[in-house]
């Protein structure tokens, strides 16, 4: 996410200092906003249970309660630089911009008890790179399913594109010079 975006009114790009990606206070009360929608959403649908000293929870009204005063409170996000810099962030990164968690082309075998696939050690270099993999099939499922996003989000190059697409409106209308394919007047 960056620092930078379109303004309120939507007629320029409010660019942010430099050495800043995100506002961790945002993000935070973003965080904990779509946390606790979803929570309510789970516990409206019936897919939260509740047992012995918690079961009054399982009332609509008492969870509407127990979550009031966590609505109030800041939440932490943790934020800090990667060790390894940001050039290793990006790299990993790019891997989910464009592509789903794993091709067909990369599985090689898979029965009811294990999956056998290719993936690529980034930090092997040479013949080495390129390696299979077998994982019991729930484990791959599991590891999988950490890669479907959740209702609600975007994939990162929806967003890119989403922003390349704003950034070029204000450019536009900063300058005075249509974009591709506005109408002439």
């Amino acid at each position: 996410m960056p620092g930078s975006g379109v303004s309120l009114d939507g007629e320029r790009w409010v660019a942010c200092r430099p050495g800043f990606l995100l506002p961790v206070r945002v993000l935070s009360r973003l965080f904990r906003r779509r946390f606790l929608e979803r929570l309510v959403e789970a516990h409206h649908t019936g897919k939260l249970r509740f047992f012995g000293r918690h079961q009054a929870l399982a009332e609509a009204d008492a969870f509407a309660r127990f979550l009031q005063p966590l609505r109030q409170i800041d939440w932490v996000v943790y934020a800090k630089r990667p060790f390894a810099g940001p050039q290793v962030v990006l790299a990993y990164l790019s891997c989910y911009t464009h592509r789903v968690a794993i091709a067909s082309s990369r599985l090689i075998a898979c029965n009811e008890r294990e999956v056998t696939f290719k993936w690529k050690d980034h930090r092997a270099k040479g013949r080495t790179r390129h390696k299979a993999m077998t994982l019991a099939t729930g484990e791959f499922i599991r590891r999988f399913l950490i890669h479907v996003l959740p209702s609600g989000f975007h994939c990162i190059r929806l967003y890119v594109q989403s922003l390349s697409s704003a950034y070029g409106h204000c450019r536009n209308a900063s300058t005075g010079v249509p974009g591709p394919g506005a109408a002439e007047a």
